[in-house]
């Protein structure tokens, strides 16, 4: 191997060549000592997962927020606790490959509005059919897509929004929503009917007004309309699935206070339910129905 002569060189430049030596020496110190802290990291990472070094609401124990009332095929007789329903059963499966037992998970009620608001929660997590916008992502912290839906429209037999087929179908019908919710975002921002959407407080209101004939029609997401013209409602009928916004479906993420460092432990357990196909699971046990649904168009 040949060496290098510096015999003759000007005193300057050595000094320079030396000093150039020392600082690719350290150089090549300091990236070994990163690959080491980033090894580091990442192990503290996964130990900040353990229960007992979360953040909780209450020590050992993963508190779980929905709605009041909460509807099926979301939450079975609005009884989170039974397991039944869809995001019940994830609620469940996310703690377990957390780390708890099911009687280590506590549900509380919360307003869905209310919810999305600054400020301290009284849960970890709150899972009631929120889709992730960037508007609410500047308020609160979401974890990762738990389910991807869709819109529909809901009404009567004979009502003006049976039959319709594109958007402007529906431009003279009635319509309702509760507030603060996708649904209602959907009506105001893309169908835009001649009057104003009739806007509830929340979701059982929208029913009632159905019921009682307020309305000619409500949004709503496919799930939740499969199961209301299934069981609630005698004479309605989906009167289609509404066009994806820009060709994007709804995404269904869980809510959390802004900054709440559980966020990364909670998508990690998700990715592994989507991973196995449990997530896959749940949707065709609680959501997923037969039938053939017109879609409405953007026409």
């Amino acid at each position: 191997m040949r060496t290098l002569n510096l015999k003759g060189l000007p005193f300057r430049l050595m000094l320079l060549l030396l000093l150039l030596a020392v600082a690719l020496f350290a150089a090549a110190c300091g990236d070994d000592d990163d690959d080491g802290d980033s090894e580091s990291a990442d192990s503290g990472d996964a130990a900040s997962c353990a229960i007992d070094q979360l953040q909780l609401v209450n020590d050992g124990q993963l508190t779980a927020a929905t709605g009041e009332p909460a509807f099926p095929p979301y939450v079975v007789d609005d009884d989170p606790t039974n397991q039944m329903g869809f995001e019940s059963a994830v609620v469940y499966a996310v703690a377990q490959e957390m780390g708890f037992t099911a009687d280590q998970v506590n549900w509380v009620r919360a307003g869905f509005d209310e919810s999305i608001a600054p400020g301290d929660k009284n849960f970890d997590l709150n899972i009631q059919q929120y889709t992730i916008t960037p508007e609410r992502d500047e308020v609160v912290d979401f974890s990762g897509s738990y389910y991807d839906n869709e819109q529909a429209v809901v009404t009567a037999a004979g009502s003006k929004a049976e039959g319709a087929s594109s958007i402007a179908d529906l431009a003279d019908v009635k319509l309702g929503a509760s507030i603060g919710s996708t649904s209602l975002n959907y009506i105001e921002d893309i169908i835009k009917p001649s009057s104003e959407a009739a806007v509830y407080d929340d979701f059982a209101d929208v029913n009632a007004a159905f019921a009682a004939g307020q309305i000619d029609a409500f949004v709503t997401d496919l799930p939740t309309a499969y199961f209301l013209t299934a069981a609630e409602f005698d004479d309605a009928s989906i009167a289609g699935v509404l066009p994806r916004e820009g060709g994007v479906t709804d995404q269904l993420g869980m809510l959390f206070a802004e900054g709440n460092p559980i966020v990364p432990c909670v998508n990690t357990a998700l990715d592994t339910l989507r991973d196995e196909g449990t997530l896959a699971e749940f949707e065709e046990q609680w959501l997923n129905d037969g039938g053939n649904i017109p879609t409405i168009t953007n026409g």
